[in-house]
């Protein structure tokens, strides 16, 4: 089968792009926030339904690297790929029943609202604005550099400095959502992408398993068959067996992506813009929900791409499976395209185009915020609102212009090093500092400075020695090989490491300054576990 787009799915697509690029602006301008109100701002005056909040969330949770990666990671390995989609919603799950409500409940804008609840102080909200940071600017340049590769893999052109001004124009939109549209407007967006995400797919897996007459086993079958590697496409493994422990390098895997998909900050601050903590448990719920929905439809378009399309095509076109999903959509309307299935196909297009459009403003709103609320306005003992809120707005900008500029210059790289890199960070970082800030009473401020400094660092100085870097063929340097660090993330480590630098951190304090948070936290841990009430700070 060709991998080409025909000339009216091109024009049609360029059409739908246009079209949700004007729409999605002018919706951003319409329901901006007024220049002096950061509560508008920073949550939308937490005014957005349960339902509507919880379909924002998994619109912000559901990124173009989950539509683009694990439809990918699917298409080529099989049954690794489902337990990455599976951990994926796991992820989100653990998020809805340990941390959703208590998030809630301590913060108020940020992460650093969460953090500083019983233990403030400005080193803290540095810190973590620094993770935020590093956490979001990876997944920032993946989609940002994938925005040009997909407008030349569906309009069918090669130029690279046509796929450089996409990335500085889309680029471009992306910041005016954040910095335009604030809270609401960006969850406006997250909205219509996963309504639009959801029932494209919806339709795509549907069509697949009416070719393969609506049995799921067929469609397995055809896929193993056409995969190359027969039984070993439906088996654990496949996607490590390069490695000296593919289990190991596995479970490894799985478990970085439960511990740090749902705590990465653009996620976790979706939680303060619910009213109260049963809005919380029901805006989760839709999100789960949502998520899961996702999860059965991304199993069946990515087993569908390689069982119509043949796994060898597929990472020919690219390595990394990364158009899996739109030759799976392709794929699925057969030979003679009507003009009702190039209109589907086109929404399918469009709506992955939005996901990129989204979920790169929602991680520069998140970084702006941090930005804004934890470095500058912490500094500042009486920042008015109307300064703070256009700081936030020039944060957004520097951050995002930041993103184009680097994305510019790795786009022709393998980048999933750089997707593992934030998963990496939220799981041994982010994830022990919420953990023990929300429920340990006698963490100190020196473990959780300990946590957050040494989980990144560990992190940071372990993934240059993955094979995801160098050593392999689709590495980011496959010319070079340093690859000392025998598994795919560094979670085997950095986790357990992260936790370890909170206990010793609060072990070192003292038991003077462990008391003394002890009684600070007893002094707020009605508000932060029962949510007996809620107050700013």
């Amino acid at each position: 089968m060709t991998t080409d787009f025909s000339g009216n799915a091109q024009t049609m697509s360029l059409v739908g792009f246009s079209a949700v690029a004007t729409i999605t602006l002018l919706l951003c301008v319409m329901t901006g926030p007024d220049r002096d109100d950061l509560d508008e701002f920073y949550t939308g005056y937490s005014s957005l339904s349960p339902m509507r909040n919880g379909l924002a969330i998994a619109g912000d949770y559901i990124s173009a690297a989950t539509v683009l990666g694990t439809g990918g990671v699917i298409a080529l390995f099989g049954y690794d790929g489902v337990v990455l989609a599976l951990s994926t919603a796991l992820s989100l799950m653990l998020l809805m029943f340990l941390l959703a409500e208590p998030l809630r409940n301590a913060g108020r804008f940020t992460m650093g609202d969460a953090l500083t609840r019983r233990m403030p102080g400005r080193g803290v909200r540095i810190a973590a604005c620094a993770v935020t940071l590093a956490a979001l600017l990876p997944l920032m340049l993946v989609q940002l550099a994938g925005t040009g590769q997909l407008m030349a893999f569906i309009l069918g052109f090669s130029g690279e400095s046509l796929q450089t001004g996409c990335i500085i124009g889309v680029g471009a939109l992306m910041i005016s959502y954040a910095a335009i549209g604030g809270m609401k407007g960006t969850a406006l967006i997250q909205i219509l992408k996963i309504v639009m995400l959801l029932g494209s797919g919806l339709v795509v897996a549907v069509l697949i398993l009416h070719r393969f007459d609506w049995d799921p086993g067929a469609l397995f079958a055809a896929a193993a068959h056409n995969s190359g590697v027969g039984s070993a496409f439906l088996s654990s493994g496949l996607q490590f067996s390069g490695g000296p422990s593919p289990d190991l390098d596995m479970i490894t895997a799985q478990l970085t992506v439960v511990l740090g998909g749902g705590v990465l900050p653009h996620v976790t601050m979706r939680m303060y813009t619910a009213s109260s903590a049963r809005q919380v448990r029901r805006s989760m719920s839709w999100a789960v929900s949502g998520v899961a929905l996702f999860v059965l439809v991304i199993t069946v378009v990515g087993f569908g791409a390689t069982a119509l399309v043949g796994r060898e095509l597929i990472a020919q076109v690219d390595p990394q499976g990364n158009t899996a999903y739109l030759l799976g959509s392709q794929a699925a309307f057969g030979a003679d395209v009507s003009a009702a299935e190039t209109f589907l196909f086109t929404t399918v297009t469009t709506a992955v185009f939005l996901t990129l459009l989204a979920s790169v403003a929602g991680m520069i709103l998140a970084c702006a915020n941090s930005l804004a609320h934890d470095v500058f306005a912490a500094r500042v003992q009486e920042m008015s609102p109307r300064r703070e809120m256009t700081v936030a707005r020039l944060s957004a900008l520097a951050v995002g212009v930041s993103a184009i500029v680097l994305a510019t210059q790795v786009q022709h790289r393998s980048l999933q090093w750089l997707v593992t890199l934030s998963f990496c960070l939220g799981a041994s970082a982010i994830a022990p500092a919420l953990v023990y800030s929300l429920f340990w009473r006698r963490y100190t401020r020196t473990g959780l400075l300990s946590t957050l400094i040494g989980g990144s660092l560990a992190v940071l100085l372990l993934m240059p020695g993955t094979n995801l870097v160098s050593g392999s063929p689709v590495s980011a340097f496959p010319e070079a090989d340093f690859n000392w660090f025998p598994f795919t993330t560094t979670g085997l480590l950095s986790i357990p490491l992260g936790f370890a630098c909170g206990w010793l951190g609060t072990m070192a304090s003292g038991r003077r300054q462990s008391e003394e948070q002890r009684h600070q936290y007893e002094a707020v841990e009605g508000w932060i576990l029962a949510g007996a009430a809620r107050r700013d700070h």
